[in-house]
Order: C-alpha cells, then sequence, then structure tokens
C-alpha cells in the first residue's frame, strides 16, 4: 500500500532541503533537527495546567512534567499515564513530543506524566530503563500530590519510549511492582536482533532508515552483545505471561514493523490481552505529524480512548 497522501506530502516537503543523510551527522546535529520537527505537531493543545517536576527515587533524580485536564471528569483521584518520549534513546525530551503528551491527557481523561530519561550517548543502557523504573516507583508513591491515583498507572511510550514501555512492564513484575493496569506501545523498538522483511524493505525509510537504525543502536549499547538482554530487546523474554494488557501500534512503512507485529503475537500467546493497531500508510514517527495528517490525530485519538477505557471498565 502507497504511503498516506497527507504523509506523502509532508516527506516531499522536507526532502526539499536537500539535508545530509541523519546517520551522516552528528548528535548535536541530530537534536536540533529534532527540535526544529516539533513544528509539525501543529498548534499546542491546551491542557488545565503543565508542570515541571522531579522525581527523585531509587537514588536518582529524573525530570518531569505533569499534565493535567481543563475538566475533571470525576471526582477523586484521577489514573495516570506515564509517558516516555521517542527519539531512539539519543534526541527524545520533554519538548519534542509535548503535543502527544498534551492530547493523551485530554482524550484519555487522565493525567500525563512525561519522563526525561538520561539520553545515550552521554548515559549508555541501562540508564534509560533505571529512570524509567525509578521515575514510575515515585509516581506510584506520589500521584496523590497532583491528584492523580497510584493504583491505576498506565505507561505509553513511542518508538525508544515504546521500548522503554515494553521493558518497564516486564521489570516491575520481576521486582514486585508497582502495578500497571496497560501499557501502549507505539511502533516500538523490541528487538535488537530483528532481521525480517520489514527490515529489508524499510532498509532506506522513509523517515526511518536502517542506516540511522544502526546509527541509534551504537550509541545506546555499550557493547554489541547487551542487544540480547530482554531489556534491550523485551521481544526476547521467554517470560511474558501475566504482564498488564497491550495496546501496539505498528506502521507500514516501517522497518521496525515486523517485530512490532511479532510481539504482539508472543504477548497474545503469552495470554496477554492485546489490541494490535497495524496503520496502513503510515511511517515510523508518524504521531510527529500532527499538525497537518488526520491519520496522526486519529490514531493517538484511538490511544487516548483505549487508556480511558481501561481505568472504565
Amino acid at each position: 500500500m502507497s504511503l498516506d497522501p497527507q504523509i506523502d506530502a509532508l516527506l516531499q516537503k522536507l526532502a526539499e532541503g536537500g539535508e545530509p543523510a541523519p546517520e551522516s551527522r552528528t548528535v548535536r546535529e541530530n537534536r536540533a533537527l529534532a527540535s526544529s520537527l516539533a513544528t509539525l505537531a501543529g498548534d499546542v493543545e491546551p491542557v488545565g495546567s503543565v508542570h515541571d517536576a522531579v522525581a527523585a527515587a531509587e537514588g536518582l533524580e529524573i525530570p518531569i512534567r505533569i499534565y493535567t485536564l481543563a475538566t475533571v471528569p470525576r471526582s477523586g483521584p484521577l489514573p495516570v499515564t506515564v509517558f516516555f518520549p521517542g527519539g531512539g534513546w539519543v534526541l527524545g525530551d520533554l519538548d519534542s513530543q509535548d503535543h502527544i503528551a498534551r492530547i493523551m491527557a485530554n482524550r484519555s481523561g487522565t493525567i500525563v506524566v512525561s519522563i526525561d530519561y538520561r539520553l545515550a550517548p552521554e548515559h549508555r543502557f541501562p540508564a534509560g530503563i533505571e529512570d524509567a523504573y525509578a521515575a514510575l516507583t515515585w509516581v506510584a508513591a506520589n500521584a496523590g500530590s497532583f491528584g492523580g491515583d497510584g493504583q491505576n498507572i498506565a505507561v505509553f511510550g513511542e518508538s525508544a519510549g515504546g521500548n522503554l514501555a515494553a521493558v518497564l512492564v516486564q521489570e516491575a513484575q520481576w521486582r514486585g511492582g508497582p502495578r500497571i493496569a496497560l501499557q501502549v506501545l507505539a511502533y516500538p523498538a523490541v528487538d535488537r536482533f530483528d532481521d525480517s522483511p520489514s527490515m529489508y524493505e524499510g532498509m532506506a525509510g522513509p523517515l526511518l532508515s536502517r542506516s540511522w537504525l544502526e546509527w541509534f543502536w551504537g550509541l545506546y549499547l555499550n557493547t554489541p552483545d547487551e542487544g540480547a538482554d530482554p531489556r534491550v530487546s523485551p521481544a526476547r523474554s521467554n517470560d511474558l505471561a501475566g504482564l498488564p494488557p497491550a495496546v501496539i501500534v505498528t506502521a507500514e512503512h516501517d522497518p521496525l514493523r515486523d517485530q512490532g507485529d511479532r510481539y504482539a503475537q508472543k504477548l497474545a500467546d503469552a495470554y496477554v490481552p492485546v489490541k494490535h493497531l497495524p496503520i496502513k500508510g503510515a511511517t515510523h514517527a508518524f504521531f510527529s505529524f500532527t499538525g497537518s495528517v488526520q491519520l496522526s490525530r486519529d490514531v493517538l485519538a484511538q490511544l487516548g480512548d483505549a487508556v480511558a477505557t481501561a481505568f472504565n471498565d
């Protein structure tokens, strides 16, 4: 199937600049590029309040951003969605995907806490997952301070953030908590050694090429063999039974498509309830395009509805 027409038009416009391939740029240059692309999200969606704070737990201090709703849908504390931005463990931050957190808060009726986990190459694996787990424990213990319910938590991540969210639910189960009610994974990286057809179909992109993906892995990991660790490749875990229900988005034109598809099936085979959303015409990171792409807005709305449903059943 061809690209979604609005995504195709946007990518053609971005290609007009004739910029060098991302994998040939420095980390600083790619971070600047990621920041500049934040304008593709469109107008800022208003929420009730946005508050920056620090999650101090497990001996770490992690910057976080808390999004509350303008209209509280019910009395009492609200469920919390802990959000991990994407960016290949190298580029993402609280600002680059601020729009995703806002949309999720309004659509799901939950308080969203976005996590500014440490980035590679300054902080390689396992720094990101250490921050993710510490932030989760802080939210569970302190949600009441911002109107949240620490016993009703969903985790949500896109791309590398989806990797951290997938790893986090396994980590929380292994450590005996905190309890996670739902995991929402958007085009996640879940298998470092994936060599499936989509990795060849998407060799040159669009957007995420295989060579750029290798650039990210090279900066994130300390040694190649770390890729076999389930905290890097959660799809390689052999103990998935009992994990929380999952909603998994995969994009048709994404080298990570097949590994996301397989992970959804592997979870289902372990009797984990899974809702799999394979999105036709989409590329990796298409949630960044909400300013001009209706498909991006529609699928994000679906995820917000899925989170709302999980806490209203």
